[in-house]
């Protein structure tokens, strides 16, 4: 079991989302995107939150949907994503990892403050579920 102390450890600088839209990490309502800070072809919807697991600390589940061919620019997040691609493909390429080619019914994470960006490929829509744990008050996606 992970102690609060290893917690802090592993998602002590910041944790992730799937876009650079600039969400801070507070509260529900603070989780839409500011004005002007959306990428077109992409739509996110919160389908959960709650405080933990450390004091601090949010988790926030989301669903992302992706249009054809668009394109997700390199972003980092202040802590861990793991996500699940409900459908569809994409391209995730994660500094140090390497580009993953991900189908529906296969799930990915992305370490704290590592870059990564995404591409869709082909013509059907991607949809993913997302849980981030970041710290309160940080951007959910900085620019990479």
């Amino acid at each position: 079991m992970l102690s609060r102390r290893g917690f802090a450890g592993v998602v002590g600088c910041a944790l992730c989302e799937f876009t650079a839209a600039g969400f801070i990490a507070t509260d529900a309502s603070a989780q839409t995107p500011p004005a002007g800070a959306t990428t077109p072809g992409l739509k996110r919807k919160l389908i959960a939150q709650s405080d933990g697991p450390a004091p601090g600390y949010v988790t926030i589940t989301m669903e992302v949907e992706i249009e054809p061919n668009v394109m997700i620019g390199r972003h980092t997040h202040p802590g861990i994503e793991a996500g699940y691609v409900v459908s569809g493909e994409i391209e995730l390429p994660i500094e140090g990892q390497g580009t993953k080619r991900l189908k529906a019914g296969e799930g990915f994470q992305v370490p704290p403050n590592t870059p990564h960006a995404g591409a869709k490929n082909g013509p059907d829509r991607v949809k993913i579920v997302s849980t981030y744990i970041v710290e309160k008050g940080k951007p959910l996606a900085s620019p990479a």
